[in-house]
């Protein structure tokens, strides 16, 4: 064997065979296409409800493989059936109660993004430690997918993916972008290892840089995340505090679950008088306060004496504040928002849900879509408004950060509440639209990757479920069922201290996105000076 060292890993200059004609010819042309699609549903198949997080890194290895050295025209393609293979399912929820239409017309808008970082992921392809250019490609464009169009849309972030993985306390590390970072890098790792490992057996040499950055990119992310546990912790550092979750479930599930009026109301009271009864028996302790989910007053209470009268019953009976989600009309404005509401004053501080849902909350393109299909319009007959101030409740001393279904997957609204002082998180959903989907699980594991990535308790009060409490070191201690009513109850720790992922913000992102800027530049630079010398 020849071992050889050089700085640059040039892919295999081997002259091409003459590709095979008729049927077998077509067939293996279709094995990339094939490839990257069922490596796509390979990713998929690693998200939640499934524990399968593990499966990122072949879905990454397989991808890696059918992208290296592709031209441009080709990685777009490919791409773009990774993202479909990837997205398709995962995001079928989206069309459970409005049809294929916009979940098609979502997957297909999305897996652009996907495409686009396929042809970079070639580009890098050609270059030293190609890993790490691809995988910083890779979360560039999770930071372009999160932002636009319509202020982003982050769902699928190979971070979310990971509440049950080994990596998982890189989120307190640098956030998302370096916890997905790893998983991807690691991925393109294993491929690079293995093809490398089946270079030397056919060829008898070895490129000592290139080998010992396919093993760097493997071994750096699982040491790292290794190195980070001392991060992950579930101490109280600011007491603690004993917090019920209401879970009142709905009539109905569907985009008509509110439609019977005060209906979701009632059903919330109900089960804060049962959690109230059960203290008053003894059964269960007094909690400091309790937490209701979105939406869990379908009538506005400030416009609706009666709405009004049901609350302050059951926050008197319970004998504690209230965090009450409520569609509010204020000034013309349509808000979504959490209402404290004190058993002795009544509603004392608010918070108004900042980023709202597009095409759930509002109707971009609203002339567009109504002359598409004039009943999606009518799904959103006003738009909401943006609120403007995170939300932290002080709750007898206690700091409540808010951060409202939606705005859970995006790091910025998470990340702002601890920096206005929030102890824990709470993440008021409401999930009835989407039915018995995999959607609330989805959203489960956003909030446990938020709970590593701050430290930080997070309850999530839903509405129809799956209700949960979740430590700061992302393990979920009491959940419930789906369409059932019930409440949780549970001693938590407060947290005040910060990790990296919450100083630094979304300086990560911006390192990262330079260097898969670079990694590109340097590729394209090196494009044409090697066509110039062919030219010559």
């Amino acid at each position: 064997m020849t071992v050889t060292a050089t700085s640059v890993d040039q892919p295999d200059q081997l002259q091409p065979s003459p590709a095979p004609r008729g049927f077998r010819g077509w067939l293996l042309r279709l094995v990339p296409a094939a490839a990257s699609a069922l490596c796509g549903v390979l990713l998929y198949v690693s998200f939640p409800p499934r524990t399968l997080w593990w499966l990122a890194l072949p879905a990454f290895a397989g991808f890696g493989w059918v992208l290296r050295g592709r031209g441009w025209k080709a990685a777009l393609g490919l791409g773009y059936l990774f993202g479909l293979g990837f997205l398709l399912p995962l995001l079928v929820w989206t069309g459970v109660e409005v049809g294929p239409g916009p979940w098609l017309a979502l997957v297909a808008i999305e897996a652009v993004f996907v495409a686009l970082v396929g042809v970079g992921v070639a580009a890098v392809s050609r270059l030293p430690a190609w890993p790490v250019w691809a995988a910083a490609v890779w979360i560039a464009g999770e930071a372009v997918r999160a932002r636009v169009p319509f202020r982003g849309f982050p769902w699928g972030k190979i971070a979310f993916g990971q509440a049950d993985g080994v990596f998982l306390p890189l989120a307190a590390v640098g956030g998302t972008p370096v916890l997905g970072f790893a998983v991807v890098l690691c991925g393109f790792g294993l491929y690079e290892a293995g093809r490398l490992l089946a270079k030397r057996r056919r060829t008898r040499t070895l490129r000592r840089a290139a080998a010992a950055a396919a093993l760097l990119s493997v071994a750096v992310p699982v040491a790292g995340a290794v190195a980070a546990r001392p991060l992950v912790s579930d101490k109280a550092q600011d007491g603690t505090r004993t917090v019920a979750v209401i879970q009142g479930n709905v009539p109905r599930s569907g985009l008509e679950f509110s439609a019977q009026r005060r209906a979701v109301l009632d059903h919330h009271v109900r089960e804060t008088l049962r959690l109230a009864a059960d203290i008053k028996a003894g059964k269960t302790p007094r909690p400091d306060y309790v937490l209701w989910p979105e939406n869990s007053s379908d009538i506005d209470p400030f416009a609706n004496p009666d709405a009004a009268a049901v609350i302050n019953e059951a926050a008197r009976a319970v004998g504690v504040p209230i965090s009450v989600g409520a569609v509010v009309e204020r000034d013309g404005r349509l808000l979504n928002e959490q209402i404290l509401w004190d058993p002795a004053k009544g509603p004392t501080q608010t918070y108004d849900k900042r980023q709202i849902q597009p095409f759930g909350e509002y109707l971009p393109l609203r002339g567009l879509v109504g002359a598409i299909n004039k009943n999606w319009t009518g799904m959103v007959r006003q738009d909401f408004s943006r609120g403007s101030t995170p939300g932290v409740f002080d709750i007898d001393g206690a700091k409540v950060g808010l951060a409202t279904c939606y705005e859970a997957a995006f790091d910025w609204d998470v990340r702002d509440t601890v920096t206005h002082g929030a102890e824990m998180i709470s993440v008021p959903s409401n999930n009835a639209t989407f039915d018995r989907s995999e959607m609330t699980y989805q959203q489960l594991a956003m909030s446990r990757i938020r709970a590593v990535e701050h430290s930080r308790t997070v309850t999530v009060p839903v509405t129809s479920g799956v209700s949960a409490i979740i430590m700061p070191d992302g393990r979920i201690t009491q959940r419930t069922g789906m369409f059932v009513p019930a409440y949780l109850e549970q001693k938590v720790p407060l947290r005040t201290s910060r990790t990296p992922a919450t100083d630094l913000g979304v300086l990560p992102e911006i390192a990262l996105v330079l260097v898969a800027a670079g990694g590109v530049g340097w590729a394209i630079g090196s494009g044409l000076r090697r066509r110039r010398t062919e030219g010559a």
